[in-house]
C-alpha cells in the first residue's frame, strides 16, 4: 500500500519554531543555523534576500543573548513566527530571544567605532528590520529581544536548482 501525503504549503501561514540553545557562541551557531533550515522549509530558500537578512537577526539577537544576557547554567530561546497580513498578501516573520538577564537592556550606541570588534549588533538589527524592541519575559526572570522583517508575497517561492543562482 502506498502511502500519499499533501505536501506543505511553501509558506506556512502561523507557522512557528521554538528552541532552547546553551548561552554559549555555539549555541548562537546552532540558533541561526536551525533557523535558516527552517525559513528555507518555509520557503524562504537559501541565498534570498529575506533569508540573509533573518538570519543575520537571528544571529546578532542569539549573540546578544550569549554576551549581554547569559546567565551562568541558563539558556536562550529562539521563538520564529511567521505571521500573515489581513490581506494575506504579505509575510512577516518576527525573530524572538529571549535570556534570563532582566538587567542588561539592550539600547543602541551612540555612534560604532571602528576599533573593537563589539557594538554594530543593533545597529545592524536597526538598520534591517521593519520593526525591533524588547519587553520583559512573561514566564519568568529576562527579557525578550525581538524583530520583525516582511518577506513580501504571500505566493510560494519557485524553488530552483542548486546550480541556479538565487533569484
Amino acid at each position: 500500500m502506498n502511502r500519499t501525503e499533501q505536501p506543505a504549503p511553501a509558506i506556512p501561514v502561523h507557522s512557528c519554531f521554538t528552541l532552547r540553545f546553551s548561552s554559549t557562541p555555539r549555541g548562537a551557531r546552532l540558533a541561526r543555523r536551525l533557523c535558516g533550515e527552517r525559513l528555507d522549509a518555509w520557503g524562504i530558500p537559501y541565498g534570498s534576500d529575506a533569508h540573509d537578512v533573518l538570519s543575520l537577526l537571528v544571529s546578532e539577537l542569539a549573540t546578544n543573548a550569549v554576551i549581554h544576557g547569559h546567565v551562568a547554567g541558563r539558556d536562550f530561546r529562539v521563538h520564529l513566527l511567521a505571521l500573515s497580513a489581513p490581506d494575506a498578501a504579505t509575510l512577516t516573520i518576527r525573530v524572538e530571544v529571549t535570556d534570563t538577564r532582566s538587567e542588561s537592556l539592550p539600547r543602541l550606541p551612540a555612534t560604532a567605532t571602528d576599533d573593537g570588534e563589539g557594538g554594530r549588533g543593533l545597529l545592524l538589527v536597526e538598520s534591517l528590520a521593519d520593526r525591533w524592541g524588547c519587553a520583559p519575559r512573561s514566564d519568568g526572570p529576562g527579557k525578550t529581544v525581538w524583530a520583525e522583517y516582511t518577506v513580501g508575497s504571500m505566493a510560494p517561492v519557485a524553488r530552483s536548482g542548486p546550480s541556479a543562482p538565487p533569484s
